[in-house]
């Protein structure tokens, strides 16, 4: 008799070793669900033309079969270099964008007839150009994947993000203004033959990384305990010195480029990421109170500031003027209502940029409260698997990287919002993946390949070593590693 084969019981007959349990990718649902967002947004196209036309017209096939293919070679990009990434991620992105390019198609008619009557300069239309940008965010998007392998890298360049970030941001307000202004604000970079491109949108992400890598290497700096007051522990006074950094920033580019959602936008970034990194009240405590104090300062030396508050206090003051833009916006919110006039029976042209900045306006007045509260949902969803992705990831860079790039969405979302609905000051920030512009897609898009990749990196299953002695490794941190050790 020979030896009984390996995984054999003589007695019992085969025995199955045992194996790590299978993680299941779920890019099957992820294509299911970006099918879904397909159908949906060409149907909405078929319902506007109609609306609109009387007849349904070939452009809505040649959209529909532009987005299928578009978010199809999307998904094909995260099932090679991202296989574990968050399913619903990528198909909240493209449902998101498909209902902007929905809406731009439906004004563009609109918006056309309303400059002949006016006897403005007549525009072209924007939705080929919305489809051309989407499809370069998306080359973005796959070549930010393919050339991250692991987002833990990107720590190495912390500083030299950060450096490109501030010229980046900063360069709009320090040229002339025949080569950064439009409509009163400097924050463009006007091309020969390129056209604008906003370069905030582009040092968002760059900020992102720095302060990242900032906070990870320097997390003794800021976990230093001060003096007690109130119940919160303040932090030292010589540790402030980063925070007021960036409250210069902020108040420089509130200045220099008129710009306050950027302003906004970005020193809301900082104080979330240091409070994600000490979890310290106190911080959020001393920022916005800079943050305020900084404003008021700006608002008694600065006359655009000052026209951006009052406009905000009372638009119907300066109807025909300053208020004409946020007074529309109200009507055309309240016009609306809790169902919406239907998908191309309104009329939000009316209120000015109602393809960029007001967008939100457009949707509110023709899908309802409810068809805009539904976005805002799918907008937290978006956030919400973010935030899932920094929580599970195991090492702290990505934890900072992922919520800082999870609440810069959030946050530009509550201020385009607060903006348009009278809540907050008008801003000139446009929506993620909502509103028409080439600079903002292309960012958003590489920061949700970042986004991807590093919830990749928390969902993939953890290698299977060998019996053995353990050889050495850099330490990590683990997934439930607090990021900050509090003194007792």
């Amino acid at each position: 008799m020979g030896r009984p084969a390996a995984g054999t019981n003589p007695s019992l007959g085969p025995v199955s070793t045992p194996q790590a349990p299978q993680v299941q990718t779920r890019r099957g649902t992820e294509l299911a669900m970006l099918g879904f967002a397909a159908g949906l947004v060409t149907l909405a196209l078929a319902i506007a033309d109609g609306n609109q036309e009387q007849e349904l017209t070939r452009q809505i096939l040649y959209y529909g079969v532009a987005f299928m293919a578009l978010f199809g070679l999307a998904h094909l990009a995260v099932r090679k270099w991202a296989p574990y990434a968050d399913p619903l991620i990528l198909p909240c992105v493209a449902l998101v964008n498909g209902l902007g390019l929905v809406m731009i198609n439906r004004l563009d008619p609109a918006v056309i007839q309303r400059a002949k009557d006016l006897q403005r300069f007549v525009p072209s239309e924007s939705a080929p150009k919305q489809v051309v940008w989407t499809a370069a965010g998306l080359v973005v998007f796959a070549v930010v994947m393919w050339l991250v392998k692991d987002h833990r890298m990107l720590a190495k360049y912390g500083y030299t993000a950060g450096l490109v970030g501030l010229i980046a941001l900063a360069l709009p307000g320090l040229l002339p203004s025949s080569l950064s202004e439009v409509n009163g604000a400097k924050i463009w970079l006007r091309l020969p033959g390129l056209g604008s491109i906003q370069p905030g949108e582009f040092a968002k992400i760059l900020l992102l990384i720095f302060f990242a890598a900032f906070l990870v290497s320097k997390r003794d700096l800021f976990m230093a305990a001060g003096r007690r007051f109130a119940g919160m522990e303040l932090p030292r006074a010589r540790d402030l010195a980063p925070l007021l950094v960036a409250w210069a920033l902020s108040v420089g580019v509130l200045v220099l480029e008129k710009d306050l959602g950027t302003s906004l936008l970005f020193f809301g970034i900082v104080l979330v990421m240091l409070y994600i990194a000490t979890e310290r009240v106190a911080w959020l405590v001393i920022g916005l109170t800079f943050f305020i104090g900084g404003c008021l300062i700006a608002y008694q030396l600065f006359g655009h500031v000052q026209v951006r508050v009052q406009t905000w206090l009372d638009p119907f003051a300066d109807y025909f003027g300053k208020g004409n833009q946020i007074s529309q916006s109200l009507f055309s919110l309240g016009t609306g209502g809790l169902g919406g006039t239907g998908l191309g029976a309104g009329r939000p042209e009316l209120v000015t940029f109602s393809q960029s900045d007001f967008i939100i306006a457009a949707i509110g007045e023709e899908f309802g409260f409810i068809g805009l509260a539904a976005l805002l949902i799918i907008y937290l969803l978006l956030v919400m698997r973010g935030l899932r992705s920094a929580l599970a990831v195991r090492d702290t860079f990505g934890k900072l990287l992922a919520g800082g790039l999870a609440f810069a969405v959030c946050w530009q979302v509550f201020i385009v919002v607060g903006g348009v609905t009278k809540l907050i000051p008008l801003t000139g920030l446009t929506a993620p993946f909502l509103s028409h512009g080439g600079s903002s897609l292309i960012a958003n898009y590489a920061a949700i390949a970042l986004l991807l990749r590093i919830s990749d990196a928390a969902r993939r299953p953890a290698p299977q070593t060998p019996k053995g002695p353990k050889p050495q490794q850099a330490p990590i941190a683990e997934a439930s590693t607090v990021l900050v050790e509090r003194p007792t």
